[in-house]
């Protein structure tokens, strides 16, 4: 069976999590809004190169008819914990904040990461994350002002963007109009970033 490129593995992993999560194949749409694509004409190119390379089968006449046509090429593939609420005081990663796993390819974004962070509320919305999103983690350190970061403060786990005014004030910064800044002075509050946002995943 004939390689593919990185796009089309992408394609790949798309269509096996959106299976996984539904039960059935994406449209072109579907994978469009994925991964960010502008037309379902690109969707449809990588598509038939898939077809063509053997892993795929297109069924004509339905926007669902796509079936893929061997397990083994989906690269490489690990379980991945998806943290719900997480209890105040506990870890994140924490037996009892783990609500369930989920098989992702380690290709399907394009930075490594660590699990998946269940979102609750609607803070983020205009960054276009919204309730039961899944975001995924990667847990690092290296932190730069207009990422999207995990933020422990105090007991409370939030997702915010990162904004550091000086040595002392952080700023914890939400998309959302109806949402104030969370002003962090680090000389009096608890502060620890968990990691950083890379993408996310969403049930349709």
């Amino acid at each position: 069976m004939k390689e593919i490129t990185s796009k089309q593995q992408r394609v790949l992993d798309c269509i096996q999590i959106y299976l996984n999560k539904t039960g059935f194949p994406p449209t072109r749409a579907d994978i469009c809004r994925e991964l960010g694509f502008k037309s379902p004409n690109s969707a449809e190119t990588h598509l038939r190169a898939l077809e063509k390379k053997g892993f795929i089968t297109i069924e004509s006449g339905t926007s669902r008819g796509i079936s893929i046509n061997n397990q083994e090429y989906l690269g490489n593939k690990n379980e991945y914990p998806v943290i719900g609420l997480v209890a105040a005081g506990s870890p994140t990663l924490a037996e009892e904040n783990i609500e369930r796993t989920i098989e992702c390819s380690k290709s399907f974004f394009d930075s490594n990461f660590d699990y998946f962070l269940k979102v609750k509320g609607l803070s983020m919305k205009d960054a276009g994350i919204i309730e039961d999103d899944l975001i995924a983690v990667q847990k690092t350190s290296d932190i730069k002002n207009g990422d999207i970061v995990i933020a422990r403060l105090d007991d409370e786990v939030t997702v915010k963007f990162f904004n550091r005014k000086s040595q002392q004030i952080v700023e914890l910064k939400p998309a959302n109009k109806d949402f104030k800044d969370i002003i962090v002075d680090l000389e009096k509050d608890k502060l620890h970033i968990e990691g950083k946002s890379i993408g996310l995943l969403r049930k349709n």
